[in-house]
């Protein structure tokens, strides 16, 4: 009995056993399952939060099979655990969902190259065994980064946020992240400063911060890590320089980009210590002082870039290191553009690696010939020479570099005929040999009728001469660029250029070319910009160029076209600037589409035309009805046009030839051509130095907020005398105005503006940075001298004076200056800086408006007036009196500003007062002083001076009976009227320059005895 019962207890025992077991093992299940369902539920949140899926990557994610076997999912074999999620470039759009955060066995996420968006969640930060994470490559991804979240994740190694949008500063608690080894945050709008913490990260060797909005000084602690291969911090806002022991510090450093920052300095000679340095970029920078000459101890370089910095002195040796670059045998690209630069070209740079692909010296004061052995870099596909002193002719070994794709050889001083084995390079897509002194009968046939693939073709400001073949226009329909101008190529434009249909920008002006325009024109689609003018093209405008899609730029001025503009261009919904001046263009103006805006359009010299926007100041068109409207119109033309031809014929010649080279630079060239202006004198720092007598003291003729003005001569320019303005450049804010003047300057040309000779940016004796603008020396000194004569012994200088009718004349030709300015350039150039000291007479005292160190080039509105710009970052001061007052409240440069400024002036030469008087004080201005006297007390705020003119006008009253039947008084008050009217304080109220420009040629007339109707005199 006993032994039964031991048994069946034994086998409860069991059995018990047995039922825990069962229960034990279904529970693990259940837990299992529980696991695999959260990470399932957490993919099928991302896949919600995705709403566009192009490629249909994300179909896979259903319900019929498991989630380790969706697309871009990988599981654990061990626990069936999601531990990668790799989508790489699969256009997937949308948001990333926060519920990734419970993928808690997650090592690795690959989101690079989609277009997700909104801000990195949070929730990363509890994927604690998270190795890589990459949300890299054309992603929208914003906000700040999570590094806060994410620093607890301390098996992170890898981090991509690259190309995205994201914010902030970088936290300082990166520095927690102790395994990481790779951090990638370029392409984002990232500010503040690299934190000090990311020196802690002592595995991390390859850091990537470029293109974002980082500034101050990179942290020494990253230049002590060993650990790193890799620094790319280019195009920020770093300062500061780089360490003098890099080299020594970093052994390990493969590639080091710190290009486009504000680094200064000299170059870190150690740097030829990190013996596996491949790439380096220093470019755009301020660096300055030589180039070690071992700087081909580095070699495995592949890659170095210096361009745009101060390397150089302007010296002989300044390339010198180059001979130690040909150890470099793996040299790829070579960049030494835009820097300082002089003596030869070295021969020994024949040497260099043959697998040397690009080559950069442009913009530096090389000079001498190009020396020959280029030819012996078999693979360079880049060379250029650009912007230096070249001189000699092409080398004809060039005809053996077989790969050249690019050739610049622009703005330099070299002649002769164009080797004719240049085109051997049969794949040269961009040719660029503009302002240089080349010739040739034929360049075409002789030279370029084997470049095939030619797309960019730059050959302006030459002596070519020949004819356009039809041939080459037919055979080399890939060319994108076409400019031919300032050369003097004749015969006409044949047909055939109807067959470059990827024509964007067309140029030929200044030449002496012939017939009629081309119809098959219109068959480029693609053309933006065309050129024409300065030719002897007749003929009627084609209808049929209103078929152009693109085109923006049409200059047809100062040619021989005669008939209508036809009405078919008011369909060219792009075109912006139209001009047509100088031909014998007839009939009515069309008035919409580009004709509605009279600063989009030049219509002047075509003196039969009629009709248009009451802006363009044509007379109305004759209104005939009737039968014998045929034969009214030929009685018109006999009996109005014929007779008033031999009246207007001398006045329009005479205006031809006095206006016309200022007025037909209205349309700027292409940006990467050279401007279309009289070409510049090259005049170095000795020049200058030997012309203005070392610059004496006895030389100089002004000064002002950034530099002082010198008078010279020079003597290998025919005994020129010139104004020499040399920048000091140890003031705050000379160089951008040096910058600002010259671009300001590039493209116009106007009788009533200064003209700039040469520019100058060289090195002084000293070794220090030098630059000047040189400009036409004006022999009676600025407006201000003759306003407010200096209390001088002088006889000459204290007894200057204007009269009236001189003031009159000087008034016009500032207003004209300024229409030019503001109204038939290619941008709106505002001066900003309007005032007598700044207006200079010549010696017939014909007013010429100078310096544009101030000067604001705002594009050309469209369909928005200059009103509606209302605020800026840019502090513009202009000068205490004449600056206008809208400036003060942080309001953006505009043509209003410098129609204020010229209301003061003109204010200021009728009153002889200058806005900062002594007695302006309070809310008593030089506007309010004019504006309070204008009806009944003219007379005793005039400029003494011009009392005087004659005993008559001592008690001048308005209407009175003076000499000239009163018309002294009566031109002073219409004058104080249009002063006022500009000097105007709100912007709106103020008049146009063309208005301003109409009224002053109508007191003009009648001071001087033409009739006038008097509501046209009125101002």
């Amino acid at each position: 009995m006993w032994g039964f019962r031991s048994s069946s207890t034994l086998a409860n025992i069991f059995l018990l056993l047995l039922v825990a077991m069962n229960l034990s093992v279904s529970h693990v299940s259940a837990s299992k399952h529980f696991q695999n369902e959260t990470d399932r539920l957490a993919l099928l949140e991302f896949k919600n939060q995705v709403y566009d899926d192009r490629f249909g990557v994300l179909k896979s994610w259903n319900h019929s099979q498991h989630h380790c076997h969706w697309e871009g999912v990988t599981c654990g074999t061990r626990h069936q655990r999601v531990i990668a999620l790799t989508l790489r470039h699969k256009q997937l759009s949308g948001t990333i969902s926060p519920h990734v955060g419970n993928l808690s066995f997650m090592r690795f996420i690959h989101l690079e190259e989609n277009q997700f968006h909104g801000e990195i969640p949070q929730e990363f930060g509890r994927l604690f065994r998270l190795r890589a994470l990459n949300l890299i490559h054309d992603n929208k991804l914003e906000g700040k980064i999570p590094i806060d979240q994410l620093s607890n994740l301390k098996k992170l190694k890898r981090i991509s946020f690259y190309n995205n949008n994201l914010t902030g500063e970088i936290p300082s608690s990166i520095g927690n992240l102790s395994s990481l080894t790779s951090l990638s945050l370029a392409f984002n709008n990232l500010e503040g400063n690299l934190p000090v913490e990311m020196g802690l990260l002592r595995r991390l060797s390859f850091l990537a911060a470029t293109e974002n909005k980082l500034s101050g000084i990179i942290p020494a602690s990253i230049f002590n890590s060993s650990a790193i291969t890799s620094i790319s911090v280019g195009s920020n806002s770093f300062h500061g320089s780089l360490p003098t022991n890099i080299g020594l510090t970093l052994p390990n450093l493969q590639k080091l980009y710190v290009g486009g920052n504000n680094f200064y300095g000299n170059f870190p000679t150690s740097i030829t210590n990190a013996s596996g340095l491949e790439k380096l970029d220093l470019s755009r920078n301020k660096f300055a002082g030589q180039v070690p000459a071992n700087l081909g101890d580095l070699t495995n370089l592949q890659y170095l870039n210096l361009e745009e910095n101060l390397f150089g002195g302007n010296s002989t040796g300044d390339l010198d290191f180059i001979a130690s670059l040909t150890n470099c045998s793996g040299l790829r690209i070579l960049s030494l553009g835009y820097n300082k630069f002089g003596g030869n070209i070295p021969r020994v740079m024949a040497n260099l690696s043959n697998q040397l692909a690009a080559l950069y010296l442009g913009g530096n004061q090389l000079s001498g010939t190009i020396p020959e052995g280029f030819g012996k870099i078999a693979n360079l596909y880049v060379l250029g020479l650009e912007s230096n002193y070249l001189s000699g002719v092409i080398p004809r070994d060039f005809g053996k570099l077989q790969n050249l794709q690019l050739l610049s050889l622009y703005q330099n001083e070299l002649s002769g005929q164009i080797v004719s084995t240049l085109c051997n390079a049969t794949g040269l897509s961009e040719l660029y040999l503009s302002t240089n002194q080349f010739e040739g009968g034929n360049i075409f046939d002789n030279v370029l009728t084997n470049c095939q693939n030619l797309q960019y073709l730059h050959i302006s400001q030459n002596n070519f001469t020949g004819i356009i073949p039809p041939h080459f226009l037919e055979t080399h329909s890939s060319l994108i660029e076409m400019v031919l101008s300032e050369n003097s190529f004749t015969g006409s434009l044949p047909p055939e250029v109807g067959k470059l249909v990827h024509l964007v920008n067309f140029s030929v002006s200044h030449n002496q070319l012939a017939g009629a325009i081309p119809i098959s024109l219109a068959d480029c689609s693609d053309l933006e910009n065309l050129y024409m003018d300065a030719n002897f093209f007749q003929g009627t405008i084609p209808p049929n160029l209103a078929s152009w899609k693109s085109i923006q730029q049409l200059d047809l001025s100062s040619n021989n076209l005669t008939g209508p503009i036809p009405k078919e261009l008011e369909k060219l919904q792009y075109l912006r600037y139209f001009y047509l001046s100088y031909n014998d263009i007839e009939g009515e103006i069309p008035n919409t589409g580009v004709f509605r805006n009279a600063s989009q359009i030049s219509l002047t010299g075509n003196n039969r035309l009629c009709g248009g926007i009451p802006e363009l100041e044509f007379p109305p068109c004759p209104v005939i009805k009737g039968k014998n409207r045929g034969k009214l119109k030929v009685i018109i033309l006999l009996s109005i046009v014929l007779p008033a031809t031999l009246l207007v014929l001398g006045a329009l010649l005479l205006y031809f030839l006095v206006y016309h080279k200022g007025e037909r630079s209205m349309a700027a060239g292409f940006s990467s051509i050279p401007p279309r202006v009289n070409k510049l004198l090259r005049l170095s720092y000795h020049e200058l130095h030997r012309a203005t007598s070392r610059f004496s003291p006895e030389n100089l003729i002004g000064s002002g907020n950034f530099g002082s003005v010198y008078k010279g001569r020079l003597e290998k320019h025919g005994n020129k005398l010139v104004a020499v303005k040399v920048l000091d450049l140890q003031k705050n804010g000379a160089s951008k105005s040096f910058k600002a003047e010259c671009k300001a300057l590039r493209n116009i040309r106007h009788r009533n503006l200064v003209s700039i000779v040469s520019y100058c940016s060289s090195i002084d004796s000293k070794g220090d940075e030098f630059k000047a603008l040189i400009y036409e020396l004006m022999e009676n000194g600025n407006l201000d001298l003759w306003l407010h004569p200096p209390e001088t012994t002088d006889q000459a200088t204290s007894s200057r004076s204007l009269n009236l009718l001189q003031k009159l004349n000087i008034a016009i030709d500032v207003a004209s200056a300024l229409q030019y300015l503001h109204d038939h350039c290619e941008a709106e150039i505002v001066h900003c800086d309007l005032k007598p000291s700044n207006i200079l007479l010549d010696n017939d005292l014909v007013a010429h408006v100078g310096d544009f160190g101030l000067a604001r080039l705002l594009p050309k509105p469209v369909n928005t007036s200059s009103e509606q710009r209302t605020s800026s970052t840019i502090a513009l001061k202009g000068s205490i009196g004449y600056a206008a007052p809208e400036y003060g409240m942080g309001l953006v440069a505009s043509t209003q500003g410098d129609v204020y400024s010229y209301g003061i002036l003109l204010l200021e030469m009728i009153t002889g007062r200058r806005p900062t008087d002594d007695i302006f004080v309070g809310d008593l201005d030089l506007h309010n002083y004019v504006n309070g006297a204008l009806h009944e007390r003219v007379p005793e705020i005039v400029d003494p001076l011009l009392l005087l003119e004659g005993d008559e006008n001592r008690n001048m009253t308005p209407g009175g009976e003076t000499i000239n039947g009163g018309r002294e008084i009566d031109c002073i008050i219409s004058l104080l009227k249009i002063g006022l009217k500009c000097s105007a304080r709100l912007p709106n109220g103020r008049m146009h320059m063309n208005e301003v420009v109409r009224k002053l040629h109508l007191i003009q007339d009648v001071f001087l005895g033409v009739r006038v109707p008097q509501e046209n005199f009125e101002a």
